[in-house]
């Protein structure tokens, strides 16, 4: 498979800096980019340990990126973590900053932040979630439907005890659940219902979910599974309710799948990692199986994929994962965790890759 584009970033783990992950686009009305990830600072590269939210501009279309400047910080909101950033254009015209806050196992939510400034000051933080809990809302996934509606998927995860910081406290199966806004993320409630997976012979239940609006307004939400495929769910009243899930044509190991339309074409562009986990494949610890990361391009509105091309080929024996998509004049810009062996876990690196429009369809 034909590996398109070229990196244009690559920040690898210094000391000090020992992961750099999960980011998101956003073009500024000055037709520069703002790209925004977490940056953890310390030791520890673990979701729970110390992290910021960075940002960087490019003026060029993203061929290069400015030093990285903090726009966030744990110590503003007594956090233990924040990560996990998306960017989203709102209703009024202003930049939503949404990211996560982390306490503990009892509460770990996703806030808004507003800038009225293009990103030169951000606004006190809204919470996405009204109720406590840990749930799990990956980077580059809230949605602005066509209605206006801002749509936010979580992957809810129940504690086994009281414990709000014990590893053993956590129950790895999670719920989808959706929540909504109605007045351009000022308020949030929770959808009508929530899915879940009825089997006894998981251990991720559904995780990481995200959502795309399709043409006809039907929702398409996915969420990653230790089944050996992404399952999907559907939402045909803007996300309050929601069928059940079942099996998706994506085969995954459990690793999360991102999609984005095309805004000039109409297409949809799927990056995922298609080879699951099976008991003969050779798995590098530091990869987790996330690999390779694969990107196809449906013309039909997701019923069938083709011109699949490869983002990192698994011969180069990288993990990669939470995949932020963004289209850009002729190109699309991935941004994608991208860890070596050198880099302990797959999570530590995080790089940047732009494919050319005329490339990605050749």
């Amino acid at each position: 498979m034909e590996q398109k584009g070229n990196v244009v970033l690559d920040l690898r783990p210094l000391e000090g800096n020992p992961r750099n992950s999960e980011g998101a686009f956003i073009d500024l009305n000055d037709g520069r980019l703002l790209f925004v990830y977490s940056r953890f600072t310390g030791k520890s590269a673990n979701d729970d340990a110390k992290a910021y939210i960075a940002a960087r501009y490019s003026a060029d279309g993203g061929d290069t990126w400015t030093g990285e400047e903090i726009i966030a910080t744990p110590e503003e909101h007594d956090a233990l973590n924040i990560m996990s950033v998306s960017l989203l254009r709102l209703g009024n015209g202003d930049i939503g900053l949404f990211y996560v806050l982390r306490y503990g196992w009892h509460d770990t939510r996703l806030h808004v932040r507003r800038s009225s400034d293009e990103g030169s000051t951000w606004g006190e933080p809204v919470c996405c979630v009204p109720g406590k809990g840990y749930y799990v809302t990956n980077n580059d996934r809230v949605v602005r439907l066509s209605t206006g509606r801002l749509v936010v998927p979580c992957g809810f995860h129940r504690m086994k005890t009281s414990s709000e910081t014990e590893w053993g406290s956590f129950d790895g199966r999670s719920i989808a659940y959706f929540f909504l806004s109605d007045d351009d993320g000022r308020t949030w409630r929770e959808a009508r219902n929530f899915c879940a997976i009825g089997m006894p012979n998981t251990g991720s239940g559904l995780q990481e979910p995200g959502l795309i609006e399709l043409a006809n307004g039907t929702l398409w939400g996915w969420a990653r599974t230790d089944l050996g495929r992404q399952y999907e769910m559907f939402s045909h009243d803007g996300g309050e309710s929601w069928s059940n899930p079942v099996p998706s044509q994506f085969t995954s190991p459990c690793s999360p799948l991102s999609m984005k339309r095309d805004p000039d074409s109409g297409d949809l562009l799927a990056v995922w990692n298609p080879i699951p986990t099976y008991n003969t494949r050779p798995v590098d610890k530091h990869s987790w199986g996330r690999t390779p990361l694969i990107g196809a391009i449906s013309k039909d509105d997701g019923r069938t994929w083709g011109r699949h091309f490869a983002v990192e080929r698994e011969e180069d024996r990288n993990g990669c994962c939470y995949v932020a998509i963004h289209f850009t004049g002729r190109a699309v810009l991935l941004a994608y965790c991208a860890g070596e062996a050198e880099d302990g876990i797959c999570l530590a690196r995080l790089k940047i890759r732009k494919i050319a429009a005329s490339q990605l369809y050749a």
